[in-house]
């Protein structure tokens, strides 16, 4: 098999979303093309390796590429193109070192201006970009500048992986500014793209971007969504960072509590996420919400009619009036959040009143 087939299986796997048969495949291609001193194809089949051994979170071998690139310049006359401080900038940005990734950013910028080698002008200024929203770096506005240059390309150059990972990365740093709708509106246009090129990869990482920007607009609902069907779409011995990086926006937003609890009062949004119907929305019904709310924050405990009149209604108790308004009200509270209206499994009837069920798996989100 020829050094370009390897490099091209390898990306295609890349693109798939299967590292483990992407690795070999690239790394065997890189040693071919290394042996027939083809650096330019070299280089990007360890463009590729280092995209894999970052998703892995493999540093030592991220490491160990970027000692052997090194070693390339200094022994072998390595050439020094704008693709070589691409890749050691890629490897750099991957390991945290913000600046010494921006300055093989910056060399590369220039060696590709020199040469007027829009593609590699491109990838320089997205490496810059990227490496801008790094700390201690955090320099967003001048990461924006860049994007907005790189649109410009966009309008004549044909680079849609490369145009969806910048909206992606626009969205990202709108985020962070807490332009949240704008956020939302830029990761749709990398989803839009993202349909044409199929690549799953980075399919797999604008679902963790969308969980994460909803849940910094505080919409948990969207947020657990996104989280809960990237964590059905991936897998996570392929996709170690981003498993990882799920699990941790998944344990701060609970996106597996409908799985986890029967009943989630989410009382910011004056809703309920019932485990089989899904969302309940309250809206207006303000009596019904402070009813609810009173038995999931305390299960188990008995209110008589009376207690439940002077402390949800804030009406003094009148058997003749309030006796039946209460019988109605728990009945429309039960056909809202009852799976089955017949037979409740949250809200009982007690000899002197009316409780929650304390067996019930609720959560109640503040």
């Amino acid at each position: 098999m020829t050094p370009n087939t390897l490099l091209e299986l390898g990306r295609l796997y890349c693109d798939r979303g299967d590292l483990k048969q992407a690795e070999p495949k690239l790394v065997e291609a890189s040693n071919l093309f290394f042996t027939a001193r083809d650096f330019e194809n070299y280089l990007e089949a360890q463009n590729l390796l280092l995209r894999i051994y970052a998703e892995r979170e493999q540093f030592d071998k991220i490491q160990d590429a970027k000692e052997k690139l090194q070693d390339l310049v200094l022994k072998e006359g390595f050439e020094l193109s704008a693709k070589t401080f691409y890749t050691l900038g890629l490897a750099a940005h991957y390991r945290n070192q913000a600046e010494l990734a921006l300055d093989y950013g910056q060399k590369s910028l220039s060696l590709a201006l020199q040469k007027d080698d829009k593609k590699d002008i491109c990838y320089a200024i997205f490496l810059i970009a990227n490496t801008y929203t790094l700390e201690p770096l955090s320099r967003m506005q001048d990461a924006l500048k860049e994007i907005y240059n790189l649109q410009v390309f966009f309008q004549v150059l044909d680079l849609p992986d490369l145009k969806a990972a910048t909206y992606m990365l626009n969205a990202r740093i709108l985020c962070i500014l807490k332009k949240y709708d704008e956020a939302i509106d830029v990761a749709w246009k990398a989803y839009d793209l993202l349909k044409v090129t199929k690549n799953t990869s980075t399919s797999l990482s604008l679902l963790g971007l969308l969980g994460w920007i909803y849940s910094e607009a505080g919409d948990k609902e969207m947020a657990r969504f996104y989280i809960s069907l990237l964590n059905r779409s991936l897998d996570p011995q392929n996709f170690t960072r981003t498993a990882r990086m799920a699990k941790s926006l998944a344990e701060k937003i609970g996106a597996e509590s409908q799985t986890q609890f029967d009943l989630i009062f989410d009382e910011a949004q004056n809703a309920v996420i019932e485990k089989k119907l899904g969302k309940v929305d309250f809206k207006n019904q303000f009596i019904l919400l402070d009813l609810l709310k009173l038995f999931v924050q305390n299960p188990g405990s008995v209110f008589s009619k009376e207690y439940l009149v002077e402390n949800v209604w804030r009406q003094p108790y009148d058997p003749a009036i309030h006796d039946n308004k209460i019988y109605v009200t728990i009945k429309r509270l039960r056909k809202m959040i009852e799976p089955d209206y017949e037979k409740p499994k949250y809200i009982f009837r007690a000899k002197n009143g009316y409780f929650m069920n304390k067996s019930a798996r609720v959560l109640m989100e503040q």
